[in-house]
């Protein structure tokens, strides 16, 4: 064998490996590139925020001063959408029926189980991926107009049973308020006549207007009107006073002894994978902690109170069998 012929095949061989070699560094580019895909760098784009509810209630503000935060931790921008109607029914079920890519989420209360508890829906909290809970209110009033003859419950209770289905109270049919009224008439022995008017803003409307006699909301969301003598507050569905509202009266003291806790929790579509929750959670959990989010929810009178998804399903559970008690005990 020649000299030369003896370097051509050595140049050869080493054009192969070479060759080889570039074609397995792109196998591996692409099979990273298509792990990469398959667990992604979550998020990547902004994540649609479903509110069941109408703007200026106290869901869609709890969401929106929540979702300020929350866009910092997870580095996207976080879009709230109101999407309002039947309780809170018609947004839950955009949100069941979205994708499950992580990108749409919903801000959920209470109400969301009990659409399914009075029927306006066919699914129920443990039908979506849970991400965890957020916020706990325990300022749930009943309010009446700042010139009412009603003082206190008691006035109301007196007043309701001389003058059956007279005292008017606006709420939203199979929301959160409609629970509580539904417990209270039962307690006291009295029937009211309810009024479905929407939202929180649009029961603040009603009483402001002079259309109703009462309004149950949380307390936060009418701070402004109390301070300013446009209402006033009855009471509180809690079981002590509030720090920021110390001359209110709970219910219990008013021997109605019934109590509400409002919470806020986040869920997903059902069958979301599992590590875009734990990013989205992980991100919830900084956010309940963080300073200057805790001071702005002081003055809405709100706590924040984070719960992993596993806490938050025993929570919902627990509140999800207190609400269908009451509704059996009631509707019957």
């Amino acid at each position: 064998m020649t000299e030369f012929l003896k370097k051509r095949i050595v140049l050869l061989a080493i054009v192969a490996l070479l060759t080889l070699l570039a074609a397995c560094g792109n196998k591996g580019a692409e099979g990273n590139a298509e792990a990469g895909e398959e667990s992604g760098s979550y998020p990547e784009k902004s994540i649609n925020i479903v509110v069941p509810f109408g703007a200026g209630g106290d869901t869609d503000r709890n969401t929106r001063t929540f979702a300020k935060y929350l866009e910092k931790e997870l580095g996207v921008p976080a879009v709230v959408s109101n999407v309002a109607g039947s309780g809170g029914s018609t947004g839950a079920t955009e949100v069941m029926n979205a994708e499950p890519d992580g990108y749409t989420v919903g801000a959920f209360q209470d109400s969301t189980l009990l659409n399914n508890v009075f029927g306006l829906s066919d699914f129920n909290y443990d039908d979506f991926t849970l991400a965890g809970i957020s916020v706990l209110d325990q300022g749930n009033t009943f309010l009446v107009s700042g010139d009412s003859q009603f003082e206190n419950w008691d006035d109301v209770v007196s007043y309701a049973k001389e003058n059956p289905g007279e005292v008017t109270v606006a709420t939203e049919i199979g929301a959160f308020t409609y629970i509580q009224l539904m417990a209270l008439q039962e307690q006291a022995g009295i029937e009211f006549n309810i009024v479905d008017v929407g939202g929180g803003a649009d029961k603040n409307a009603a009483l402001l207007g002079g259309r109703v006699d009462l309004v149950p909301n949380p307390i936060g969301l009418v701070t402004s009107y109390i301070e300013s003598g446009d209402m006033r507050s009855i009471g509180i569905l809690a079981d002590e006073r509030l720090e920021q509202f110390p001359d209110v009266p709970t219910f219990k003291e008013q021997d109605a002894d019934i109590t509400f806790d409002k919470i806020y929790f986040w869920a997903f579509p059902p069958e979301t994978p599992q590590e875009i929750v734990e990013i989205f959670s992980t991100a919830m959990e900084k956010v309940a902690n963080n300073e200057e989010y805790i001071k702005e929810t002081d003055g809405h009178v709100v706590k924040p109170m984070y719960m992993n998804p596993e806490e938050a399903m025993e929570f919902l559970d627990s509140a999800n069998a207190k609400y269908q008690e009451i509704y059996e005990r009631t509707s019957n």
